[in-house]
């Protein structure tokens, strides 16, 4: 019995050739995708003269001279800051609002909230170009194109949908009676979605911080069309202007790029674990 058990322990673990092959297509698949980070990172403490001669050699010395160029004769200082200031913003609304939203819609089992619900997801299937006009003529009528609030309402809005089904989900796999167990101890509705409902939300609303805030800080279409010409932009638009037709200063691009990437590879990091559970639990709820 001890070796039949033993011969049916060693079958599960061996190793197929498949899982070998899928293995190593995986790291050549991540290879791909980690060496313009790791380019970026050596020609970002290299000279110009030495990024034209030979883009894929390490710095023959710690330069530093695109870094002092970018925050010292450039306009991306001003760019940083709108940058956290869209994304931060953005973020913060979108966690005040939609978990609020999905909350009611979850609870409340009527005609009209599941009218609601699926007005939100009918907005997910509609493509951006065909309302992107009558989008920026709105902004300009309420008064808010070429300021910083108007990319805000587009982002808020574009996340509605995709939040709504997100947060829709993991309310109504969250137990009643804990928060009649709250109402009866006094807590109003509101109170009850913050302080018993919304903690239990922590992989969810850690999935939606990282998704949006990667595709918030790194967008270039919105701040490139709403915000002026004339003045600093976000990170993405302000690199670009490096990049000219007949010269570029390849040090001062890596350089705002390696500026670009480490704030939200230190946000990933920090919340990669609760990102992980919130999007194995969203689609086991799924």
């Amino acid at each position: 019995m001890q070796s039949a058990a033993k011969e049916v322990t060693f079958k599960k673990d061996r190793v197929r050739p498949g899982h070998v092959v899928l293995f190593i297509v995986l790291i050549v698949l991540g290879l791909l995708f980690i060496a313009p980070l790791c380019i970026s990172f050596m020609s970002a403490f290299k000279s110009n003269g030495e990024i034209l001669k030979n883009p894929l050699s390490l710095p023959t010395s710690f330069y530093t001279g695109g870094f002092e160029y970018l925050f010292a004769k450039t306009d991306f200082p001003k760019a940083f800051f709108n940058s956290i200031f869209l994304t931060a913003v953005s973020e913060a609304l979108i966690i005040l609002v939609i978990p609020m939203g999905a909350y009611g819609i979850a609870r409340t089992k009527n005609k009209l909230s599941s009218a609601v619900y699926t007005f939100f997801l009918a907005g997910m299937m509609i493509p951006f170009q065909s309302y992107m006009v009558a989008l920026f003529r709105e902004l300009n009528t309420i008064g808010i194109f070429g300021t910083l609030a108007g990319p805000i309402v587009i982002y808020l809005a574009g996340a509605t949908g995709f939040g709504t089904l997100l947060f829709t989900s993991f309310v109504s796999g969250i137990p009643r009676e804990i928060e009649e167990a709250a109402q009866i101890d006094g807590c109003s509705s509101l109170r009850t979605f913050w302080q018993i409902v919304f903690p239990l939300l922590k992989p969810c609303t850690a999935s939606m911080v990282i998704l949006n805030g990667l595709g918030i800080w790194n967008d270039y279409l919105m701040p490139s069309l709403v915000l002026p010409s004339t003045g600093a932009k976000t990170i993405n638009v302000e690199i670009y202007r490096f990049a000219g037709e007949l010269s570029s200063r390849w040090d001062i691009v890596f350089s705002g790029v390696v500026c670009g990437v480490v704030p939200i590879l230190i946000v990933f990091f920090c919340l990669q674990g609760y990102f992980v559970k919130g999007i194995t639990a969203g689609a086991a709820k799924g």
